[in-house]
């Protein structure tokens, strides 16, 4: 595994302009998305020596990738963009990578992928050029925020007992869950669906990566993100 290093990126201030591209971007994303499972690979097996001897002949779902962002305590415009991979095989992680960005883009509530996603796209596309791509990732776990307005749904009552809850919209159509991953989990993890992959694939991945209540991708890569940024300015001030 090749040691981490960092560069700083600086980007410009949104304007209505871009808030305007912003918007287009994504009614063009959405067109694109593909809410079925539309994969080479398979899901591991976990009961017969059938199975698992049909698994050495068929490409596994073995890697998948964890990203998260975080932020310095003495100046917020400040951030620590990471990439983990986990091999799910034994839950080691096999590839990790940083990049240190000086953020100009505000947080905007619905545009947050115009502020977080350049740092992440560098990291990815950094794996790919080196001798660690091997490891790239076939599934990709990204950690979101939730509407407020679900979040006091699942905390109301009538829904305090429940393990498993479908988030659906008007139209009917379920884009996502709200699910206990552990016994021991007293909140909910929220999954929306993805591209290239079904909700009920996207929930079966979730549990199978869950060793704590935050799936092990992502909380693999706020943790060591956090760390990353803590000794970079444990350096920086002595």
């Amino acid at each position: 595994m090749e040691k981490p290093f960092e560069t700083e990126i600086e980007e410009a201030s949104p304007s209505s302009q871009d808030h305007k591209h912003w918007i287009e971007a994504q009614d063009v994303l959405k067109g694109r998305l593909i809410t079925g499972d539309d994969f080479s690979w398979k899901l591991p097996a976990t009961t017969s020596m059938e199975e698992r001897k049909e698994e050495q002949e068929e490409e596994m779902l073995r890697y998948v990738g964890g990203v998260d962002v975080s932020f310095s305590k003495e100046d917020p415009s400040v951030a620590c963009g990471s990439l983990v991979v986990l091999d799910i095989q034994n839950f080691q992680v096999v590839y990790d990578d940083y990049a240190v960005v000086t953020l100009r883009v505000p947080y905007v509530p619905g545009f947050l992928a115009f502020r977080e996603a350049p740092i992440l796209l560098q990291l990815l596309q950094r794996m790919k050029k080196n001798s660690a791509s091997t490891f790239y990732p076939q599934l990709h776990h990204v950690d979101g925020l939730t509407y407020s307005g679900v979040r006091q749904l699942l905390e109301a009552k009538e829904n305090c007992t429940k393990d498993f809850i479908s988030l659906k919209g008007c139209s009917g159509h379920t884009w996502g869950v709200a699910m206990r991953s552990t016994l021991d989990s007293l909140k909910p993890i929220f999954i929306s669906i993805g591209h290239r992959i079904s909700i009920d694939t996207a929930v079966t991945i979730a549990k199978m990566t869950c060793k704590y209540r935050v799936p092990e991708p992502i909380r693999q890569a706020d943790i060591r993100s956090r760390e990353y940024m803590r000794k970079r300015q444990m350096e920086m001030s002595e």
